[in-house]
């Protein structure tokens, strides 16, 4: 297999997450339950945020929804084929263009989490130039240029992964194409490859955890710094969940890029690829969302006016 001279249109294989049946029927299940928990409670949030809620905090929250069910979409149903007995095999353009919408993904939510965190600092700590600093023309220029810098910089990276030649293996010892596994196929000198990561991981990644880190230190002195119990409560609760949301995201994308790809073992990694491509997407809404009491009102308000316009229709 170390031989095979593989040319840059070559299929590859996937290798999945077991080879068990039964561990395989399992894993379908409980992985498609938490696709469509991704899109419902992602699609619900970005439909009842677009059409109710017109804040800053809810035009991001907004975004972040719809950046789910795209993070999701783009590795998840090729899983859930492969798990019941699909094919597992990439072709070449296919792997690439899902590596491509992938790190696209992962770069804008680096980007936007920081952004909401920002917001969040704004609103508490400059409450009285809230609405000027975060008017709707800057929330707009903030949100086109994250999606437009995520989406440049994922072209990079997809650039100088389709450039090597792979010929050592045509399996990727992963679920999805990404960086990472597929370095490991390359036969060819990586180093470019792996400075790029961790320049990319260093401007995008640990740059906007640095921002939200100083955004969320300033937060907590001024909730500090509120006298009644009712206010600090309330204060936190608005920002404990987008908390939650940054350290599981950080935490897992800093585990997978920021480390020598030597370093790389096929089950652990794999457990972490899981969590923030998978598990977190779904999980957002209900550690993000749905805890919100304006969005549960928006969205209580929607299910009340469509269930009296099906009685209306239904009585006439």
């Amino acid at each position: 297999m170390n031989n095979l001279n593989w040319t840059s249109e070559a299929d590859f294989t996937l290798a999945g997450l077991s080879s068990d049946k039964r561990v395989r029927s399992l894993l379908f299940v409980v992985f498609l339950l938490f696709y469509l928990m991704s899109l419902c409670g992602n699609l619900s949030t970005a439909i009842w945020v677009a059409g109710k809620l017109h804040t800053p905090m809810y035009f991001f929250l907004g975004n972040l929804s719809f950046l789910d069910i795209c993070y999701s979409s783009v590795t998840v149903p090729k899983l859930l084929v492969s798990l019941i007995g699909g094919s597992s095999e990439i072709s070449y353009r296919g792997c690439m263009t899902q590596l491509y919408f992938y790190v696209s993904c992962c770069s804008t939510e680096c980007l936007l989490l920081a952004v909401m965190g920002f917001d969040r600092y704004v609103a508490i700590c400059n409450p009285m130039h809230y609405i000027t600093i975060m008017n709707r023309q800057k929330c707009i220029q903030f949100a086109i240029g994250l999606w437009l810098t995520g989406f440049l910089t994922s072209i990079i990276h997809t650039i100088f992964t389709a450039r090597l030649p792979y010929c050592k293996s045509h399996r990727i010892s992963h679920f999805f194409c990404d960086i990472p596994p597929m370095l490991k196929l390359a036969c060819a000198d990586t180093f470019l490859n792996k400075i790029l990561i961790l320049t990319a991981g260093g401007f995008l990644g640990l740059s906007s955890f640095f921002l939200i880190l100083v955004s969320y230190i300033q937060i907590i002195s001024a909730i500090l710094k509120i006298h009644t119990k009712l206010g600090r409560s309330k204060a936190f609760s608005t920002c404990a969940s987008h908390l939650l949301v940054v350290l599981i995201f950080f935490g897992s994308i800093s585990f997978m890029y920021m480390r020598p790809t030597s370093m790389y073992v096929l089950e652990q990694d794999q457990l972490v690829s899981l969590l923030y491509a998978v598990v977190t997407p779904a999980l957002n809404p209900l550690i993000y969302s749905l805890r919100n009491k304006e969005v549960k009102s928006a969205m209580k308000r929607t299910i009340n006016k469509i269930f009296n316009l099906k009685m209306y229709v239904s009585n006439m």
